[in-house]
């Protein structure tokens, strides 16, 4: 019966779980057995996400730079295509960032908590706050000076480096580009080994996931003491972020539509229902691939020569419900715990949570490995994902679903720009009847 679940329903038991025995341990005085017995059981998920983070950047962004190899026959779409997936992540990430500075759901927190909090990982903010001072102190330039590594190997042995990493990643995939392609072909197969034994080690991972999540949330909830407050931050995180992922879905994306091609957004979502539905179900972009060029081709009208370039480069670098997500996320941990960010703190989040989404698997669970790529970057306690695991799951959903709909919105902008559109409404509405 077990494992026929879905992982998502396992994961929703633990979460469900994991409150009923924190609970009962704040209820029955087990604080003491649930803390030493069942708590570490939570850090070693959190360590086996930490330890696939490295050199899952690394090989996801080699391996979606390399394979734009065909961009010298397809330069104008290929610049089109990444240009337009930066603005609509950079956008994501802004839209997040500008609600969960408004809203402030972790400011829910009594300000008691967020001094426990402050004190149990002080030495952790006081670090932070220590590199905020160090870059006050420097060159305007130093964030340059910092992205790129004088030591590859050092940088990958520490996990607040990711962005050298990034920058490392983003040039060994360029010179492979370069490169002829006899010249790569080991190369480019030693990736695509390395690509899927990383997915199958993340598999294996969120397999223990239901279980982390157990212990996460019944450590969190005896730290809190069964303490409600807990409950009504994460409500507000989970509107915000949904408030988030609509706005691109029903605000962003039809904007984009309406200015650069004649398509009616009503008959846009027509089309690509069934391959948003999909999303939804499996948490996958990867995985709703065929279905997404199927509807974008027979439905959309977009041709195959834009779609099987644009939509399968959308599945490896257009992440804008993750970066969406993963900006509120950072901050919402930060309000929590009481760290302070500056205007150099958000523009941080904005490159790293752009550039991380570029890296992050079209799988489920990929979303969760990058934000520690967007926490460390700015010295947020990575302890802080144990507030949002539990109900990650149906956002993932949601976020999938962004994914796919900007693949969409940007394939069809660039065919209609390079002439390759033949939108025929009429045939959407038979289709969509039949």
């Amino acid at each position: 019966m077990w494992k026929r679940l879905p992982l998502y329903v396992k994961i929703l038991i633990g979460m469900a779980l994991g409150i009923i025995a924190g609970m009962l341990a704040v209820y029955f005085g087990l604080t003491k057995f649930t803390t030493d017995w069942i708590k570490p059981w939570g850090v070693i998920f959190l360590n086996l996400l930490k330890l696939i983070a490295v050199p899952l950047i690394f090989v996801s962004l080699v391996k979606g730079i390399s394979s734009l190899s065909n961009i010298s026959k397809l330069s104008r779409i290929g610049i089109k295509t990444i240009l337009l997936y930066v603005i609509s992540t950079v956008i994501a990430v802004s839209f997040g960032l500008l609600l969960v500075n408004n809203f402030e759901p972790g400011n829910t927190f009594p300000e008691h908590k967020k001094t426990e909090l402050q004190e149990r990982f002080g030495s952790a903010i006081s670090l932070k706050k220590d590199q905020a001072d160090y870059i006050k102190e420097e060159s305007p330039l130093q964030f340059l000076v910092d992205v790129v590594p004088d030591n590859f190997f050092k940088a990958a042995t520490d996990n607040t480096k990711m962005l050298q990493i990034i920058f490392f990643a983003i040039l060994f995939g360029i010179a492979m580009v370069i490169l002829e392609e006899k010249k790569v072909k080991v190369v480019k197969d030693f990736f695509d080994g390395i690509d899927s034994i990383i997915l199958k080690i993340i598999d294996i991972i969120m397999l223990f996931a239901p279980y982390g999540v157990f212990a996460l949330i019944a450590g969190l909830i005896v730290d809190f003491s069964g303490d409600a407050d807990l409950f009504t931050a994460l409500g507000w995180y989970a509107i915000t972020v949904v408030a988030g992922l609509l706005i691109m879905i029903f605000i962003i994306y039809p904007l984009f539509l309406r200015i650069f091609t004649p398509i009616k957004y009503t008959d846009f979502y027509k089309s690509i229902s069934p391959a948003q539905l999909l999303a939804f179900s499996t948490s996958s972009s990867a995985a709703t691939l065929p279905v997404t060029m199927e509807c974008v081709e027979n439905k959309m009208g977009v041709s195959n020569e834009v779609a099987s370039f644009v939509l399968p480069v959308g599945v490896t670098i257009n992440m804008d419900g993750t970066s969406c997500y993963q900006a509120i996320a950072a901050v919402f941990i930060a309000q929590v715990f009481g760290v302070p960010l500056d205007i150099y703190d958000q523009l941080l989040i904005v490159v790293t949570a752009t550039l991380a989404s570029i890296g992050t698997p079209g799988v489920p669970g990929g979303s969760i490995v990058m934000l520690i790529i967007v926490l460390t970057s700015v010295g947020i306690p990575i302890e802080g994902l144990a507030l949002i695991l539990g109900i990650d799951r149906p956002l993932d959903m949601l976020r999938t679903v962004v994914n796919v709909t900007g693949d969409a919105t940007v394939s069809t902008i660039v065919a209609k720009t390079e002439g390759k559109l033949n939108h025929n409404p009429q045939v959407i509405s038979k289709k969509v009847r039949s």
